[in-house]
């Protein structure tokens, strides 16, 4: 059974999967996100999907997908398209393929960002690893379960979303489709998010939470520092005392080990700034932004509860502080001053550890070692949005991808159509495996 269906399913083919590729980057200029200035229109994308599975579906009676159509903001529709199995409640899915993309500005690139070019076996152009390339390859999927019709127990269903790049408006992508219940039925299997890359299961990411820290103390002539304090100096000395904490309060975790993290939780500085001011002015005011990044082992709450704990303690006790010198001082008791810190945060995300004892790893490890040649699992302490609210809310999520994380997110990105089609093999032979 199991070798008739993959015989069934065959390989991707380039001669389709390619014209479509080349339609999805075709339009990646207009599904760039970055609102206000870009706000990307992911119906375009649609389209040429439903072009290639209409003639399969219900809707033109041409076989037997079921395709809906989602939209919740005009011209930012999702597409849901189900193949029916004949066992009632056995499903698994392929999730998170979106089809928005970042930004791209092609005076940085060596080629246009938003036509399909290609070169021997890289396929280049914005979007080809994140995540149109995995748009069209999914599509190639259904289209092939749509045409041959194998008997199949499972059902299977793909769901192309809007809005994965911006956090800045919710309630258009999977978000919504989750609130509205649509994706419900997906609990009863295991679900694959098909964002990642390199080829391996990813199973670990990390929560993000972005910070503020504004320092106030008191602007000076630098030649009489004793009358100052210095903004500067407190930043530098109230951050390292914050990191001192945090990294105690937040050491490395046994799992990161288990599920093979590079890095353990971060807390560091990434932006500085002040107001500006002459080279004999002792600033009094500048501020350090950056952010906590955290192993799924760590609840995002508690650290920004504790962040804020230890800015209330150095304001509390800030003579207390270590300082630089003798006239490096944050208070000054003849002018009753005192230096001061404040907290604030950005919107946080929390990470995401798979579960490795569920049938839908195993089963992603097996066919990825089959297809691969090996299986090496990985996590890192990027971020991916939506995936740990999935989990919560009772998803099996397991996440994978075939473009190439050296391309993620940068100016010349590219995928390869060999990477891409062990993809397809691999999503074969999942499906292949889910039915015994």
């Amino acid at each position: 059974m199991a070798e008739k269906l993959l015989t069934t399913l065959g390989d991707l083919e380039r001669d389709t999967f390619v014209p479509l590729l080349s339609k999805l980057i075709g339009e990646s200029k207009h599904v760039q996100n970055n609102p206000p200035e870009l706000v990307p229109e992911e119906d375009r994308v649609v389209k040429h999907v439903l072009d290639v599975l209409l003639p399969f579906s219900t809707t033109t009676g041409g076989g037997p997908l079921l395709l809906n159509h989602v939209t919740y903001t005009p011209g930012r529709g999702n597409l849901i398209v189900e193949y029916p199995g004949t066992v009632p409640g056995k499903i698994l899915s392929f999730v998170g393929c979106h089809m928005d993309v970042v930004t791209a500005n092609p005076n940085d690139w060596d080629f246009d960002p938003f036509s399909l070019s290609i070169d021997g076996d890289k396929l280049r152009g914005r979007g080809t690893t994140d995540c149109l390339g995995h748009v069209a390859l999914v599509a190639e999927l259904m289209k092939k379960l749509g045409q041959t019709k194998p008997n199949l127990k499972s059902t299977v269903v793909a769901v192309f979303i809007a809005n994965e790049e911006n956090s800045s408006i919710t309630g258009i992508g999977v978000d919504a489709l989750v609130k509205d219940g649509l994706l419900n039925k997906l609990k009863n299997g295991p679900l694959y998010w098909i964002d990642t890359a390199d080829k391996q299961p990813c199973v670990g990411t990390g929560g993000m939470i972005p910070w503020k820290l504004q320092f106030t103390g008191k602007l000076f002539h630098s030649g009489l520092a004793h009358k100052a304090i210095n903004a500067m100096e407190l930043g530098m000395d109230a951050l390292k005392e914050i990191q001192s904490r945090f990294y105690r309060d937040f050491p490395p975790h046994p799992q990161e080990q288990v599920y093979g993290f590079a890095t353990p939780s971060t807390m560091k500085p990434t932006q500085w700034s002040y107001p500006g001011g002459g080279i004999n002015q002792i600033a009094g005011e500048c501020t350090i932004s950056g952010d906590v990044r955290l192993t799924p082992f760590y609840n995002v709450k508690d650290v920004m509860k504790k962040l804020q704990e230890y800015v209330d303690d150095i304001n509390k006790n800030i003579e207390k502080l270590e300082s630089r010198g003798p006239v490096s001082k944050y208070v000054l008791p003849d002018e009753n001053l005192r230096g001061s810190i404040t907290l604030s945060f950005n919107e946080a995300l929390s990470g995401v550890a798979c579960d490795l004892n569920s049938r839908g790893f195993h089963v992603l490890c097996k066919a990825t070692e089959e297809v691969v040649g090996h299986v090496k699992p990985y996590s890192i302490t990027g971020s991916l949005p939506l995936i740990r609210e999935l989990q919560e809310e009772g998803f099996d999520v397991q996440t994978s991808g075939y473009g190439l994380m050296a391309t993620y997110h940068a100016a010349n990105e590219y995928c390869l159509f060999t990477d891409m089609s062990q993809g397809y093999r691999v999503f074969a032979r999942i499906i292949s495996k889910l039915e015994d």
